[in-house]
């Protein structure tokens, strides 16, 4: 993991804070960055102003907010996974911090009302849509909101989105390229509103309707890995045997698991993704297709060590984090994949061509063959776990 030191002030002194981002040793992925630093800062004065406010953090993402804050108590929801193990990794290098209690997520958010609410800004226009609607049902009447993020990371469309669902008070200057926008509550709700399910429609053996909601990856649309993967995940479950366990992994609103009980609803599919909307999504995806099927669904940031060993698991892998473009997800991914095959078990994957999945397999797979292919994307079937060089 990467490690590094944020230096921010509270008002009266310089405080630090040490701060490790999981999963990855390039220096260049830090665990905070400058939006996290101008958050703390501005929260402190804000609280500062309101005796004992409650304070509720959203989307912090390594921890830097929920720490650097702590003396508030603050409650904390993320939908990424990711926050949870990084605040076990992140609390212990900071000893005289309290962690706050334990993360929510939007399959159990916490309820209102907030005095203060400290927004990580997402890259999402829609999410950040839903963010503040949502946000308008928790924040108290004179409560204030502080949103904030890297500059080139806000969504284009972000002054509408707003000025459609909050009062801006402030838009503070401009620090290391980093902005904190100040608001107070609007009137916009999410009841009604047409943003919350967005889809498409699947045609195949059995025609499917997919909807997700805002944080999912390719919700309006049909990724075109997946379109070109999902022929063999059909393949694939109707050779299988009955009560065959089978991993959506990364699945996203759970169109491959989908595929896969469109064939055979006599497989046990479990869908596990780090996005808590992706989790709520499929489960929604699922419930309306294939009440009657054997499913399970998990949030979490990859496989916990604990799950079982699955006899096929299906794998779309991000290939971008946080504005960073690489394999390191992927590669985190493979290895616990590996990890939790059942002998005999098949891995079916479809990745971008130009990262070489075909070389990075290899560290964790003995039977590789490329399945398909098309001029951006690569299918590839993969089993027998070995052990890396």
């Amino acid at each position: 993991m990467t490690t590094a030191k944020l230096v921010y002030s509270d008002g009266t002194s310089t405080k630090n804070l040490t701060l490790s981002r999981p999963g990855t040793t390039a220096p260049e992925l830090r665990a905070w960055d400058a939006a996290d630093e101008l958050l703390i800062e501005e929260a402190l004065k804000a609280a500062a102003d309101v005796t004992g406010p409650r304070v509720l953090i959203v989307d912090d993402q390594f921890g830097a907010l929920s720490l650097g804050l702590s003396g508030l108590s603050p409650v904390v929801v993320a939908d990424s996974a990711t926050l949870d193990s990084a605040l076990g990794s992140n609390a212990p290098l900071n000893p005289t911090l309290v962690a706050p209690g334990p993360v929510y997520s939007w399959l159990n958010p916490p309820a209102g009302p907030f005095e203060l609410v400290v927004l990580r800004i997402p890259r999402q226009a829609d999410y950040l849509a839903w963010l503040l609607r949502w946000l308008n049902g928790v924040l108290a009447e004179s409560g204030v909101l502080l949103a904030g993020g890297m500059i080139k990371h806000v969504p284009a469309r972000s002054v509408e989105v707003f000025a459609e669902a909050v009062h801006t008070e402030q838009v503070l200057p401009a620090r290391k390229k980093a902005r904190v926008i100040r608001c107070r509550k609007g009137h916009a709700d999410l009841a009604g509103w047409p943003g919350t399910w967005k889809g498409y429609g699947v045609s195949g053996q059995r025609d499917l309707e997919v909807e997700a909601l805002p944080a999912v990856f390719a919700r309006e649309n049909l990724d075109i890995g997946t379109r070109l993967l999902m022929p063999h995940v059909a393949n694939a479950a109707a050779r299988a045997e009955s009560g065959t366990r089978i991993l959506d992994l990364a699945c996203g609103n759970g169109v491959l698991g989908l595929a896969a009980l469109a064939v055979r609803q006599d497989l046990q599919v479990c869908f596990s993704d780090v996005s808590s909307q992706a989790v709520v999504s499929a489960r929604h995806n699922v419930e309306r297709s294939f009440p009657g099927a054997v499913q399970a669904f998990i949030h979490a940031d990859g496989i916990g060590p604990g799950e079982d060993k699955f006899d096929l698991i299906l794998l779309n892998p991000p290939f971008h984090e946080g504005g960073v473009v690489g394999d390191h997800i992927a590669q985190r991914l493979f290895d616990q994949a590996s990890r939790h095959l059942a002998p005999g078990g098949v891995f079916l994957m479809v990745g971008n061509r130009h990262l070489g999945y075909h070389r990075s397999l290899r560290r964790y797979f003995s039977s590789i063959v490329q399945l398909d292919a098309s001029s951006k994307f690569v299918v590839f079937q993969a089993g027998n776990r070995r052990l890396a060089d």
